[in-house]
């Protein structure tokens, strides 16, 4: 799988509601907070609804890398 934006948000799904909407509004909400574009988190969002909950699953945490504030 590609990632289809070059970068990340600090987003760690753990406890997230695993409805498919949640992840997803979770990441958008994050990707906006971070300063992506609306055209990014489209591009983002669209690739993970091209497939089933799995798919969907994996596109968002390919985009997702948290940051951990105790390893600093």
């Amino acid at each position: 799988m590609q990632k289809q934006v070059d970068k990340t948000v600090n987003l760690d799904l753990v406890g997230v509601n695993a409805n498919a909407f949640a992840i997803m509004g979770a990441f958008s909400r994050q990707a906006k907070r971070e300063g992506w574009t609306k055209q990014e988190i489209d591009l983002v969002l669209d690739e993970a609804k091209t497939g089933d909950y799995d798919h969907l699953l994996a596109t968002i945490i390919l985009h997702c890398e948290p940051n951990d504030e105790d390893d600093e």
